[in-house]
């Protein structure tokens, strides 16, 4: 495909070549005009027609060169104006005959270079270079109107060609600039593409490393609090002792194949076919079973909502009592689990142990967050040293279709 700058010197070379065939051809059919009608030419007649026809051809070819001193708008006044004159004159010189055929160049030129508005003056200027060297030499005025119209007819075919070229280049135009357009933007995709690739990959770690800590935390947690309790109770009752020991071992395995179902399908949800109320329930038992009272509380009706939030949920309640059970030394928690409101459930975790100073550090309630955040909730923590801690989550409501 060849460019824009080739693409016009290509345009300007056919057309000054075909200025130069019109002005042959005019040439020709002006003295074939006056030879069939006997009409003789006076040397002075000769040389101030052909030198008009000269004039005309030099401006039409070099008008560039000649005229550009002016500004664009000037230039084509000039022009136009200087060639317009100058195919009257050759055809007041040398008679009615072939000059209208130079001048039918200028009629597409007027399309390429002038607004609407003013090329109807060009045509007009073209009719009249035919009419008034009829009427004017010869009286023939409805002669010279009639040979207006037919002229006029020509105009208006080499108008329509010439806009139907005008339409072809500027739609050419569109469409290399809109392909140069489309390369920058699937250029720009592309960045994005890497961009978008990059930040899921910052996010799915995020999520394993949230996974990691909320889940195999959770059960080292626990096997944790079982192995202290059994090394208190391990010389006054024995059998208390095993027993603690062997829900160790327990959630231990629990630990370990939840652990190796994260390995092997990076996406293992504890609330997959199962209701969010009942997943919570398991993690309260867990709970009560070292010895804290738990209390759980449902408000509103339970219903099915979207696995994204009811993971979430089921995660800050998981961590919620994960910290309980590590730094509260709490003896009571109170887990409220609220699906009054139709657009949001509510979550909260109070419990009447130690609290704590700092809420800033500590993996897992960045995680709560970002879990929350990304689903367009709150998160809010409310403790003092001494008060206990009350975790509180809410999030929109998301109902499984």
């Amino acid at each position: 495909m060849k460019n824009r700058s080739t693409l016009f010197t290509t345009q300007e070379q056919q057309g000054k070549a075909l200025l130069l065939f019109m002005v042959v051809i005019g040439f020709i059919v002006t003295f074939a005009v006056s030879s069939s009608s006997d009409e003789v030419y006076t040397a002075q007649r000769l040389i101030t027609g052909i030198s008009f026809g000269i004039m005309y051809l030099i401006l039409g070819v070099f008008d560039s060169e000649i005229l550009r001193r002016f500004s664009v708008n000037t230039r084509n006044a000039v022009f136009f104006s200087i060639q317009i004159s100058l195919v009257f004159g050759i055809g007041w010189t040398l008679g009615p005959g072939g000059h209208w055929l130079m001048g039918l160049p200028l009629a597409g030129m007027a399309v390429n270079r002038l607004s609407p508005r003013w090329r109807w003056l060009v045509y007009a200027a073209l009719i009249a270079t035919v009419i008034l060297p009829i009427g004017l030499r010869y009286s023939t005025w409805e002669t010279a109107f009639l040979n207006g119209f037919i002229i006029s007819t020509a105009i208006f075919f080499v108008v329509v060609f010439s806009q139907f070229r005008l339409n072809e280049q500027q739609a050419r135009e569109k469409a290399e600039e809109l392909a140069k357009q489309l390369k920058v933007a699937n250029h720009q995709l592309a960045e994005y593409a890497s961009q978008v690739e990059e930040l899921a990959a910052t996010q799915e770690r995020n999520r394993l490393a949230r996974e990691i800590h909320d889940n195999l935390g959770h059960y080292l947690t626990i096997v944790n609090v079982q192995i202290e309790a059994a090394k208190v109770t391990f010389d006054s009752d024995p059998r208390r002792a095993l027993d603690l020991l062997n829900k160790a071992q327990e959630l231990t395995q629990k630990g370990l194949a939840s652990v190796r179902e994260s390995v092997s399908a990076l996406r293992v949800s504890p609330v997959e076919n199962r209701q969010l109320a009942e997943a919570i329930s398991a993690l309260i038992e867990e709970t009560r079973a070292i010895g804290i009272s738990t209390k759980f509380d449902i408000f509103g009706e339970p219903r099915t909502v979207h696995e994204k939030v009811a993971l979430a949920l089921y995660r800050a309640v998981q961590e919620g009592l994960t910290n309980v059970r590590k730094h509260a030394h709490a003896s009571r928690v109170d887990v409220e689990l609220d699906f009054s409101q139709p657009d949001k459930i509510r979550l909260s975790i109070r419990d009447d142990g130690t609290g704590a100073a700092d809420t800033s550090s500590g993996f897992g309630l960045v995680g709560i967050r970002e879990r929350v955040h990304l689903l367009g909730g709150d998160c809010r923590i409310e403790t003092q040293v001494g008060m206990g801690f009350c975790l509180e989550v809410s999030v929109p409501v998301v109902e499984e279709e």
